[in-house]
């Protein structure tokens, strides 16, 4: 008799595809990398101009570095469909603001993914580039935008706060790089990088 607390395998659940959207349709991997093909769940193919349905004019491929899956990189290869207003002549794509932000090059898993490393794990912007297989450039550039926008710009992240610790310690010891924590020491979470 099977264990009735296993369900049938699931791509899309096992790499958290369903949290932003898409479905895998496919799946290849590589030496380097797995490569997961993907489609955006919604058809959003209503004109956003005049509001009448749209016509299914062709796919593009969309690729997003997505969260390693066992430290390999992952690549997501979103098929995105365009569609064509009829009426109106406007052409637009699917909604995919679930997956990523417009012309981003990570997915809000592989952000996500990013920003723990760097914040939690302590790893380094070049660990973390190299876990996704994207530059550093990009890698530093993401990271920076969504800790500003999650840890920064959050007005509550003071909220509940009674001790802080001020903890200074050098990153790099042939460059003197020295990086300053501010510490919630009731929920041991950190509040501020510097």
């Amino acid at each position: 008799m099977p264990d009735a607390t296993f369900a049938c395998p699931d791509l899309t659940t096992f790499c958290r595809l369903d949290e932003l959207g898409l479905v895998a349709v496919g799946q290849r991997v590589e030496p380097q990398r797995a490569v997961i093909a993907c489609r955006v769940v919604e058809p959003d193919d209503w004109c956003h101009r005049c509001g009448q349905h749209g016509v299914l004019r062709d796919t593009v491929v969309r690729r997003l570095a997505h969260e390693p899956l066992g430290w390999r990189p992952t690549v997501l290869e979103v098929l995105v469909r365009r569609y064509r207003c009829a009426d109106c002549c406007h052409v637009w794509r699917q909604d995919m603001t679930m997956a990523a932000e417009p012309k981003a090059r990570l997915s809000r898993r592989g952000l996500r993914w990013a920003l723990e490393g760097i914040v939690v794990q302590h790893l380094t912007v070049a660990r973390v580039a190299e876990g996704l297989a994207v530059s550093w450039n990009t890698a530093n550039d993401a990271v920076l935008a969504e800790g500003k926008r999650v840890l920064i710009d959050d007005p509550h992240r003071f909220d509940g706060v009674t001790t802080i610790g001020v903890d200074e310690h050098v990153v790099r010891h042939e460059a003197l790089l020295i990086r300053m924590e501010v510490r919630d020491l009731h929920r041991l979470a950190v509040v501020a990088v510097g």
